[in-house]
């Protein structure tokens, strides 16, 4: 019988390859690294929710989808061999913080990943950071700027269709059951 720890370390890594692409792709959408001012408020699920709710995030390579309905969360990432889907659940919470939980699902298999922003503002600006500690970048300008990453966000399903055509050519193996995690979320 094969090692199935090579095989399950590449679906973690396809996994956070398409995480980190959108994740990355957030930071450098030409936003400066920038502190928010001392006096930046925390953002509080109730204002995260209003900002991500029914909304697609466009990444260079694929798109996550935040739906209202029981907080449901898809995405897709990268194409051919590399393709990925995802299905999980966004969180929330008022320490400012928007966690994607998803089941990420590759040729190579599927495995759970975590992503996590956080969010202040001071007016109409918002500033976000990946998770842990990157770097704080303006997500949103009060007066708003052709390059904010704020406007990748859409009104609009970026995802399911191509989900449709995605989830039929990736067949992948049977999470192991230790990867297999049931995220117990409250909303």
């Amino acid at each position: 019988m094969k090692d199935p720890r090579p095989r399950r370390r590449l679906v973690i890594g396809s996994a956070m390859v398409s995480i980190l692409a959108f994740a990355g792709a957030a930071q450098a959408a030409g936003s400066e690294a920038s502190v928010p001012p001392h006096d930046a408020q925390v953002m509080t699920s109730a204002e995260l929710y209003m900002l991500y709710r029914n909304k697609s995030w466009q990444w260079s390579d694929g798109a996550g989808r935040m739906q209202s309905d029981g907080r449901r969360f898809t995405a897709w990432a990268g194409s051919g061999d590399k393709a990925t889907w995802a299905e999980g659940r966004w969180t929330l919470s008022d320490n400012g913080q928007l966690c994607f939980k998803a089941q990420w699902h590759s040729l190579s298999g599927a495995s759970p990943a975590t992503t996590c922003f956080s969010h202040k503002r001071v007016g109409g600006t918002i500033y976000q950071r990946r998770e842990p500690g990157q770097a704080w970048y303006v997500f949103k300008h009060s007066t708003p700027a052709q390059d904010d990453e704020f406007n990748k966000l859409v009104r609009g399903d970026l995802v399911s269709s191509k989900l449709q055509k995605i989830r039929p050519a990736i067949k992948p193996e049977k999470p192991r059951l230790e990867a297999n995690i049931n995220w117990s979320i409250q909303p």
